[in-house]
């Protein structure tokens, strides 16, 4: 039926959005037109009675379609039109899709539960996820042109409702399930019946996740997607796409995506198993390895909560995550082995890198989290093994941040372990360096971040800045480890060696701040010492009674009462005041990083405004999205250059210019920037430029036969 290009009517539903400009013209054509499709099927019900019980079976809506014509008493502005209308070629490759049908199907479905129309806004969910697709086989969709407001409430609508309707149709709870409930499902009639919806919706929804550029329409689709997650156990190659598709954004998403993508993936290995935690195990360490090649203060934050992900995924699973950390950290421990054998550059710099070292510090996390399971406790020795290998492997001062971090691994490793690991000769051999017991000949320098930094240069090493940072977190280090041990009936055999050390230390070094650092440290130890022996010598229990061994000064480590737990109160709070100062330095300019805060939407409650808000664009996937999406940020560049400059408090209203500086502060580019001079400005430009005048004057004629005298 050739359609008027003032109507527009789906025939599939009786619903129709009509503007008439004769409606005597159009009453007989309609109604010719339903008794003709009358006729034609009760002619296949007489020629094909099989087809016609298919047909009913399947697609009833289009049997029972509605026969009355339009009401004439509908008033055009009361019908919500599309910005275009239907041409020949549009109608050869599909039928319009209006907001008059979506609002109608999505009406039909939640007052009456229509399969049909259930069926027929599935079918536009496809157009709308492939929309902009360069497919050659665009005839047979059924629908094919819509606008970016027929968009967004296709999106809405299916996100937020869809999984509800599954679950209606398929008599499962409301939320959650397990995979062994997909299984059991899959040999019933409801699924083989409605199956294959929700195939559809999975697909398409992973080809528009594919295809979609803004942060928050990602966002919202993969929180939405999360309550259907246990769906994924009945198509296994879906799940495989869905998890890589999960950790890309992962790592490398903004703002809320990270958590978001972490979320599904770990709903998906709660509800479906095996199936799912060993490909997201082993996924997630590789993208952290890929994000955490390069290092800066701006990134630090990124990187640790791309760890705490791994490390809440791996808590799913305790036995898998076992298998694969055993797995990881051999690898690591292959690297640092090769190194030594070999001793090329080459090898030195596979382990003297960022991406080695943040592996390291990724399983030292993961094992003191889990130091309850019997499985990771035993990780903690082949980790501590690795850890003092790589400290040890380049002695020389220009790694000394490196082995810092090495050290703090190793202190962590021993204080949620509870185990003895001679920290304090790895830290003492730092300070016998011959750079720290020179004074600086390079001056103050720059303050280090260690935090940052694995190597430093050969002018780094000589400034005062880096000395005093290098030996004040090594008395840090020291003071911690042993403060572990300061209320143990053995402290005097465990600090014997550090503070034999320390002494030494002392008497060498000419540096008198650092004399006064470590001999301060020096006088706490012994108080300690005198401290433990002096309850050691009321104890009646002998060495091998593990119980009383415990149970030594625990009231007073509770309480922590001990000389050395004192003093090491003002060397943290010190650290932290360095560390801050470091930080405040530091500029961090629009980075943005994802955190596990109150941040991320709580787009439970809120389905449909949330969404309404997320899809308010005019974005539509394909070609066309690329264009309109550079036209807003030339348009939005355009905006920003127009406006005048907002002056902050940083910013500096007065510059003290010298002559040089005069003429360039009057140009044109520089007045539209840093907005116009002030009275004082112009002041000053007005007295270099009488000062410059005067200067000419002063200056002696040029001799014009100069030249022809000398000849």
């Amino acid at each position: 039926m050739k359609m008027d290009e003032n109507d527009i009517v789906d025939h599939e539903t009786g619903v129709s959005g009509v503007v008439k400009s004769d409606k005597s013209h159009s009453t007989p054509k309609f109604r010719g037109e339903v008794e003709e499709h009358k006729h034609q099927l009760q002619r296949l019900k007489e020629k094909d009675p099989e087809f016609y019980k298919f047909l009913e079976d399947h697609d009833k809506e289009l049997l029972e379609f509605e026969d009355e014509e339009p009401s004439e008493d509908t008033d055009v502005d009361e019908v919500e039109l599309e910005p275009f209308l239907p041409t020949e070629s549009t109608q050869k490759s599909g039928k319009v899709l209006t907001t008059v049908m979506i609002d109608s199907w999505c009406k039909n479905i939640s007052e009456n539960g229509s399969v049909g129309a259930i069926r027929s806004i599935m079918r536009a969910y496809h157009t709308a996820c492939h929309y902009g697709d360069d497919n050659k086989n665009e005839s047979s969709r059924k629908f094919s042109v819509m606008t970016s407001s027929v968009f967004n409430k296709i999106m809405v609508f299916v996100l937020n409702k869809i999984d509800g309707i599954f679950r209606t149709f398929l008599k499962l709870p409301e939320t959650g399930g397990k995979k062994e409930t997909i299984i059991e499902l899959m040999t019933t009639k409801a699924w083989k019946d409605h199956g294959y919806l929700v195939k559809s919706y999975l697909g398409n929804t992973l080809h528009v996740l594919q295809q979609m550029t803004d942060t928050e329409m990602i966002s919202f689709t993969l929180q939405r997607l999360r309550s259907s997650a246990v769906f994924l156990a009945a198509f296994p190659s879906l799940l495989r796409r869905y998890i890589k598709v999960s950790l890309h954004f992962w790592g490398t998403g903004k703002g809320a995506l990270p958590v978001v993508s972490f979320l599904l993936m770990r709903d998906c290995c709660i509800r479906l198993g095996s199936d799912c935690i060993d490909p997201c195990l082993k996924g997630i360490y590789k993208a952290y390895v890929v994000n955490c090649q390069f290092v800066t203060p701006s990134k630090l934050q990124h990187i640790e909560f791309l760890g705490s992900c791994i490390i809440e995924l791996y808590g799913v699973d305790l036995p898998s995550a076992y298998q694969h950390a055993f797995v990881f950290i051999r690898q690591l421990g292959m690297i640092l082995r090769d190194a030594i054998t070999v001793q090329t550059k080459d090898a030195y710099r596979k382990v003297y890198e960022w991406k080695y070292l943040n592996c390291l510090q990724l399983w030292t996390r993961v094992v003191c989290t889990y130091k309850e399971d019997p499985d990771f406790r035993l990780l903690a020795y082949p980790l501590t093994q690795i850890i003092c290998g790589a400290a040890q492997l380049v002695p020389t001062a220009r790694y000394f941040p490196l082995r810092l971090k090495c050290t703090r691994m190793l202190n962590q490793i021993a204080v949620s372990t509870g185990t003895f690991i001679p920290i304090g000769s790895l830290l003492a051999d730092m300070l016998e360096f011959k750079e720290l017991k020179k004074s600086a000949t390079g001056g103050v320098g720059k303050a280090v971040n260690f935090r940052s930094t694995l190597k430093v240069s050969k002018q780094t090493l000589r400034t005062r800045a880096f000395q005093e940072e290098c030996v004040f977190s090594v008395i840090e280090q020291i003071g911690e480890h042993l403060e572990q041990w300061s209320y143990s009936v053995f402290f005097y055999e465990l600090a014997f060696v550090p503070l034999t050390r320390l002494r030494s230390f002392c008497k060498t070094t000419t540096i008198e701040r650092f004399r006064r650092e470590a001999k301060q440290l020096v006088q706490q130890v012994e108080a300690n010492v005198e401290f433990t022996n002096k309850m050691r010598t009321t104890i009646a229990f002998s060495p091998n009674d593990q119980a009383e061994i415990a149970s030594f000064l625990e009231v007073e480590k509770k309480a922590k009462l001990s000389p050395l737990s004192l003093y090491m109160e003002n060397l943290h709070l010190r650290a932290r005041q360095r560390k801050a100062s470091m930080d405040e330095s530091s500029v961090l300019v629009g980075e943005k990083v994802s955190r596990f805060t109150k941040e991320i939407p709580d787009i439970e409650g809120e389905d449909a405004e949330h969404g309404n808000a997320v899809f308010s664009s005019n974005w539509l996937p394909g070609s066309d999205a690329k264009k309109s999406l550079k036209s807003k940020k030339h348009t939005k560049k355009r905006k920003l250059e127009d406006q005048e400059p907002v002056m902050d408090e940083d910013v500096v209203t007065e510059l003290e210019l010298s002559s040089d500086e005069d003429e360039r502060s009057s140009s044109p580019v520089l007045e539209g920037h840093f907005g116009s001079p002030t009275v004082a400005q112009k002041s000053r430009q007005k007295t270099s430029k009488d000062t410059k005048k005067m200067k000419r004057a002063k200056r002696p004629p040029k001799n014009k036969n100069k030249r022809a005298s000398l000849k």
